[in-house]
């Protein structure tokens, strides 16, 4: 069983194969990026408004938030970034949005 804990980046305890938190959720990375191509500027605003709700819901701690839309030649590009206060927030909003 020692060998096998050795090989394993994580801390683990032998009982359940259970890994700390901490391990996991680490806070090094609090941000999450969204990009994607709308038809409209209409529809662009619509999702940058309810992606900015979604963060609001989920943070304790105001949410960075960096956006641009912009024309291209398909449509408009919306390029959303958020930057929570810990990465369990980062993290709950990632999984809201599935």
């Amino acid at each position: 069983m020692t060998d096998s804990l050795n090989k394993c980046k994580a801390n683990e305890t032998a009982a359940c194969c259970c890994v700390d938190v901490g391990t996991i959720i680490d806070n090094e990375d609090c941000s999450a990026e969204y990009e994607h191509v709308f038809a409209t500027e209409s529809e662009a605003q619509q999702k940058l408004a309810s992606l900015t709700q979604a963060a609001k819901d989920v943070e304790t701690e105001p949410c960075k938030i960096e956006s641009n839309i912009e024309k291209i030649n398909d449509g408009f590009k919306l390029s959303v970034k958020f930057t929570f206060c810990c990465g369990a927030e980062c993290m709950i909003f990632q999984l809201k949005l599935r």
